[in-house]
């Protein structure tokens, strides 16, 4: 396993050790004893979640306040995804900024994204299996997000053929500066 630093302090991407042969793939998504020594040895996952989405759906940005807050290492088990972390954190060097990265079931390419960062991704594929390991439980009453359109945050999002879906709670999300009051 590598593990790459991102632009974003705290945030990695995190490329397995792939074994290939006539019959197939096998790779360890997660080994707590391989992670020792790495960025990766001071989270406990306790809920693992997977989504299912078309083409176009874009999910996002989310995160939860608070003492609720989640770190997630996402994959894509299926398909490809562009998948965007956002630097909520008042106090970082790369506050107010954020990373991409696509991620797809060829690479089995994984995204850390830290306790204290928005999160979302864009499925490019015909559709796309999302998991995510969460080091924190949801908690509806501190769900929250940002528009992901916001014009200060700008996020560079894949143009397609398809028009973006969004959940209505999605559309209904408030500006960065909204979220933080400046």
């Amino acid at each position: 396993m590598t593990i790459e630093h991102t632009p974003l302090k705290d945030c990695y991407i995190i490329k397995p050790r792939v074994i290939e042969d006539s019959r197939g793939y096998f790779f360890e998504a997660y080994n707590k004893k391989s992670v020792q020594g790495t960025v990766l040895e001071n989270y406990d996952w306790v809920q693992e979640n997977e989504s299912r989405s078309d083409q176009g759906v874009l999910r996002g940005l989310h995160f939860q306040k608070g003492e609720y807050s989640q770190a997630k290492l996402v994959r894509v088990l299926v398909g490809e995804v562009f998948d965007v972390a956002v630097d909520l954190r008042k106090d970082s060097p790369s506050f107010g900024k954020w990373h991409g990265v696509r991620l797809n079931d060829r690479t089995k390419t994984q995204f850390l994204v830290p306790s204290g960062f928005a999160h979302g991704f864009l499925v490019l594929s015909d559709f796309a299996i999302f998991s995510y390991r969460c080091d924190n439980y949801y908690a509806p009453e501190a769900d929250s997000g940002i528009i992901f359109n916001d014009a200060n945050l700008a996020i560079d999002w894949p143009v397609l053929k398809t028009p973006y879906r969004l959940s209505d709670k999605d559309k209904g999300l408030p500006t960065f500066e909204k979220c933080y009051k400046f």
